[in-house]
């Protein structure tokens, strides 16, 4: 099946009360989040985008009210073929799928993933979903995240919630495990950008894009903390960049974690279980949302995956010391 930016495609947008004070190219970025920031800018410095029926420059800034139109260049059309893949489906209607996406799972194409994504699975799924940017995908989660994602069954669906997401009006709730014993929760407000040197990492650094996030503490034991998260923005690996920069990393984070470091005295469950650890502990358990035909607003928890609640036992075994799990 066929994938992308019909040639010659007109695109229009009314630019929400909450964009005002953004930037053209930031606004652009999140009314057509199926296409890159570079390419819509170039757009833009094209003539492509109307504002208020005159021609914007990037960084001129928006207000509520007004009208965008967007003319889509000539973009090639990319094969995406539906794949009959193991799909939690825990709401389905005729606007809003709601999946509980497995820790590995890919959600978008790429390089090196070609096949085999969340993409491919909705597609086989929901066939209509061709026609709604990103298959409908509203938000991601990293491949070794697991948890709730919302998916737009159609463009007004999809129009909405993208909305409603830049204006913070999703609830996204996490829960997480991380290295160290925390004392407390607390919010993290650091900006988010690329790495400087490491183009495939984010790093909290000077002019970066806004970005907070708040925890509080679930349960401590001896050399850990799980905690519950809420985002109130959703940049690249926001939690796990957070949590590393103040010093309490997600277990298992290949990226943004330490080396794997076991408790003096752990139980043999916990050595075992910190090693066989190979992903971030983090799950996206909670979501809450206005649907996008009726306004009704919704929530879905997700239960934590096997491997998150192993890995918790394991942690609690070591706290009380139970008899017969041995040192």
């Amino acid at each position: 099946m066929k994938s992308g930016v019909h040639p010659s495609a007109i695109k229009e947008a009314l630019i929400p009360a909450t964009f005002a004070g953004l930037r053209v190219d930031q606004a652009l970025a999140q009314l057509f989040p199926e296409y890159s920031r570079s390419r819509l800018t170039q757009w833009i410095k094209e003539g492509r985008v109307i504002l208020d029926e005159r021609v914007p420059r990037p960084r001129d800034p928006v207000v509520g009210g007004q009208r965008l139109r967007l003319m889509v260049a000539e973009t090639p059309l990319v094969e995406l073929q539906p794949q009959a893949l193991p799909l939690d489906v825990v709401h389905a209607d005729a606007s809003l799928i709601v999946i509980n996406k497995p820790a590995g799972l890919v959600v978008h194409p790429g390089a090196g993933n070609p096949a085999g994504t969340l993409q491919n699975a909705l597609l086989h799924y929901a066939p209509e979903l061709i026609n709604v940017p990103r298959c409908g995908l509203v938000h991601r989660l990293d491949k070794d995240t697991s948890g709730l994602l919302a998916v737009a069954r159609t463009l007004e669906a999809h129009t909405k919630l993208v909305a409603a997401l830049a204006a913070r009006e999703f609830e996204r709730e996490y829960e997480a495990v991380a290295v160290g014993v925390m004392t407390g929760g607390g919010t993290v407000e650091a900006p988010i950008a690329r790495h400087h040197v490491d183009r495939k990492r984010m790093s909290v650094r000077e002019g970066g894009r806004a970005a907070v996030t708040h925890y509080r503490v679930i349960q401590r034991f001896r050399a850990h903390t799980q905690i519950s998260v809420k985002l109130e923005t959703g940049r690249t690996h926001q939690i796990r960049v957070h949590m590393a920069h103040i010093r309490h990393p997600l277990v298992g984070d290949p990226v943004y974690g330490r080396r794997l470091a076991i408790p003096a005295d752990a139980t043999l469950s916990l050595q075992e279980a910190l090693r066989r650890f190979k992903r971030q502990a983090l799950h996206a358990r909670r979501l809450g949302l206005a649907h996008p035909a009726s306004g009704e607003y919704l929530r879905w928890e997700a239960p934590l995956p096997d491997d998150m609640q192993k890995l918790l036992q394991a942690l609690d075994r070591d706290l009380r010391r139970e008899p017969g799990h041995g040192r």
